[in-house]
């Protein structure tokens, strides 16, 4: 195993059939028997037995867990059952977003920027990376997820606001200030400031309304005032979501006050345990997730073998 910049844990092999062939052999190993194309009709507890109807027979046993992930199918099941279940949508994605500031730009890399939610109190940091569609990378798939629900309320239209060099307006300003009185004779677009990536340092220059030949001198306090708030204050309006990469998370499933947490067990009915996305758990990237259905798996595996 490895451990990522962002505190993942990947197989060396990046590959996800590494972890399939991990519990495959596990699964011959203690020779577990594993059914498929059992679709699950309905689900009944009876003295004390859970009863699980399926398309190809009728299953009984002492202790069930749920693993089953974003099923609308099982929720609905559970929600017969009392369970309360928190609508699913969408989480770990990134924006769409056309803006003639990032049109020219895909795959540019801002290294550490400050993102908020207009209008609200979501908020992340990190990198931001310039696609085709829009913005993406860490800073934004943070944002995704601790707004998930909020974001969908919004069908996904809402503006965000860029800090792309983590200072207040008062100081760019005054930095910028400096710059002017120091290299007067210098163009302002070739005279990158704050080690941003070239490229988005002139397209900020221009969505100033500085001119590509203006230099240092050229420009009054105001100019450089815009240029100061398209440093620290650019808005961007967003316009839709895409699926990042292939990775796709849910935010929603069982409600978590309904779940006791030292096991994993069903605050409604004994021996009923969860465990992974099927319950209200999400986190900031895939890998977290995948840990999440890992360690709660485990811990409920452990009152199954009592």
């Amino acid at each position: 195993m490895k451990i990522e910049e962002d505190g993942r844990v990947f197989p060396v092999s990046n590959s996800s059939q590494t972890i399939i062939d991990c519990f495959l052999e596990e699964v011959k190993k203690y020779k577990i028997k594993v059914l498929l194309n059992h679709s699950v009709q309905d689900l009944n507890v009876k003295n004390d037995f859970w009863e699980l109807n399926t398309t190809k027979g009728v299953f009984s046993a002492n202790k069930l867990l749920i693993a089953t992930g974003s099923n609308p199918k099982i929720w609905s099941l559970l929600e017969s059952l009392g369970h309360e279940v928190i609508s699913p949508v969408p989480s770990l994605f990134t924006f769409n977003i056309k803006d003639q500031r990032l049109k020219t730009i895909p795959g540019v890399v801002a290294m550490d920027v400050h993102v908020s939610v207009v209008g609200s109190q979501l908020e992340s940091e990190g990198p931001l990376l310039v696609t085709h569609a829009g913005l993406s990378a860490p800073s934004i798939l943070k944002l995704s997820a601790y707004g998930a629900i909020e974001l969908a309320e919004t069908n996904y239209k809402f503006q965000i606001q860029v800090n792309f060099i983590k200072q207040t307006l008062l100081s760019c300003l005054a930095h910028l200030l400096e710059v002017k009185k120091e290299l007067p004779k210098k163009t302002i677009l070739k005279s990158t400031q704050f080690n941003l990536p070239k490229r988005l340092w002139g397209q900020l220059v221009l969505a100033s309304e500085i001119r590509a030949d203006f230099r240092w001198a050229d420009v009054n306090k105001d100019k450089i005032q815009a240029l100061a708030c398209q440093l620290t204050q650019a808005v961007f309006a967003v316009d839709g979501k895409s699926t990042f990469k292939e990775e796709f998370v849910t935010a929603g499933g069982v409600e978590l006050k309904g779940v006791n947490f030292k096991n994993f067990e069903s605050k409604h009915y004994k021996n009923l345990f969860f465990a992974g996305e099927v319950l209200n758990i999400d986190a900031v990237t895939g890998g977290f997730n995948f840990q999440n259905a890992w360690t709660s798996a485990f811990i409920a595996a452990q009152q199954l073998s009592k």
